[in-house]
């Protein structure tokens, strides 16, 4: 296996680190002060600079392997570009178009939907000119096991309608959300794994309701984490993604190049507050020196350099498995980044505010909110502990006595 940079994405990370640098970082505290402005969940008006500075600089939907879609990367090459989106998470991948639920659905559609769908609302979502949502976990049921999943798709003639509830619909709240993916069951009495389908919502359909946004750790997404009601919503069948039965294999067809996305942006946060960790301990003096004089600092900045650098050869090496014998072959390793990323990630920045003191848990820097973010990935598209089970059980069947 070689994770070297082909000539082509060293060139793009050239011109990311470069947008980064010019634009990215210094549209932080603009983001922080317009949204305060504009209120929640209104997009402040720099992401639309930002959006069309990355377009001008040819950083546009990097993540499609696709080449009709996007950029036509592979794992490993784009993997590389996510890391550095991760630096700053609330801003970059949405810059680039390359941000979360977006960009799983955009891979959902452009993989899976028809023409008409992706004339509806593919096209668009490639644009930028819309967002989208995800709407699988539910309040009611253990959504951990996805098979759980209760929410009604009842076919009637030729509509589907809709009973259910939502949450931790991440994108809801968002005033440019136009649709939602809805996973729910088709088929009551179906095999555990053909029970559910997924279709398209558009959210300005009689019978969808949003019941409350979600913060998280405190903070509020301006993109919002909704509680979605669903009573009595009527779609056309067409609006179904794939065949009844399908929605369990697409949903984890959407999941494995989204863990490859998360995980790598989750080590480009880690790397940031390492950064972070360094200055401070450098630019600091207690006890007649500096703090990087202190065994204990040298310590976690050590500890933190190994745990992001292992976590990222994991993550590569993943993507490159991924890349040659494909996502169903790659499923252990996929399991393994979900959890090794995020923790990598959540332990550095801990250490960084630990570093910095009171200040790290302020909003004067970006580490609050960092930690916030590492800590839900531990959630986020699975909890670590399905993850790891998955690895457990493969384990065991590998050493299980033959007869």
């Amino acid at each position: 296996m070689d994770f070297s940079h082909s000539e082509r994405v060293q060139e793009l990370r050239g011109r990311l680190q470069d947008f980064m640098a010019e634009a990215v970082y210094p549209a932080e505290a603009v983001y922080e002060a317009q949204s305060g402005q504009v209120g929640p969940h209104v997009p402040p008006p720099v992401i639309e600079e930002l959006k069309a500075e990355a377009r001008k600089r040819g950083l546009w939907n990097l993540f499609l392997p696709d080449e009709r879609f996007g950029a036509g990367l592979s794992n490993v090459e784009y993997a590389p570009l996510a890391e550095i989106t991760g630096r700053s998470v609330m801003l970059a991948p949405e810059a680039i178009n390359c941000s979360a639920p977006d960009a799983g659905n955009m891979e959902i559609l452009a993989q899976f939907g028809t023409d008409e769908q992706q004339a509806a609302w593919l096209a668009p979502l490639l644009d930028g000119e819309i967002r989208s949502c995800f709407a699988m976990t539910e309040p009611e049921v253990a959504s951990s096991d996805a098979t759980n999943i209760a929410t009604a798709i009842r076919a009637d003639g030729d509509d589907y309608v809709i009973d259910g509830r939502k949450w931790w619909t991440t994108g809801l709240l968002d005033p440019r959300s136009r649709v939602a993916l809805v996973m729910g069951v088709t088929d009551e009495n179906g095999e555990r794994h053909r029970r559910h389908s997924l279709v398209l919502v558009p959210l300005d359909t009689p019978g969808v309701r949003v019941v409350r946004d979600l913060t998280v750790f405190g903070y509020t997404d301006w993109h919002g984490h909704g509680e979605l009601e669903l009573a009595g919503v009527r779609v056309p069948c067409s609006n179904i993604i794939g065949a009844e039965g399908d929605g369990f294999a697409i949903v984890q067809a959407r999941l494995g190049p989204g863990r490859i996305h998360h995980s790598m942006r989750a080590i480009g946060l880690g790397e940031r507050a390492l950064e972070l960790m360094v200055e401070r301990a450098t630019s600091r003096n207690a006890f007649g020196g500096p703090l990087s004089a202190q065994g204990v600092i040298q310590t976690w900045i050590a500890e933190s350099r190994i745990e992001l650098d292992q976590a990222r050869l994991l993550v590569m090496n993943t993507a490159w498995l991924m890349d040659t014998v494909g996502a169903r072959e790659a499923r252990i390793e996929i399991a393994a980044i979900k959890v090794a990323a995020a923790r990598a990630a959540g332990q550095v920045i801990d250490r960084a505010i630990q570093v910095f003191g009171g200040a790290g848990l302020s909003g004067d820097f970006p580490l609050a909110r960092a930690y916030a973010l590492a800590r839900s990935l531990r959630l986020v598209d699975g909890p670590d502990e399905v993850h790891l089970m998955t690895i457990a059980r493969q384990e065991l069947r590998r050493h299980r006595p033959s007869g």
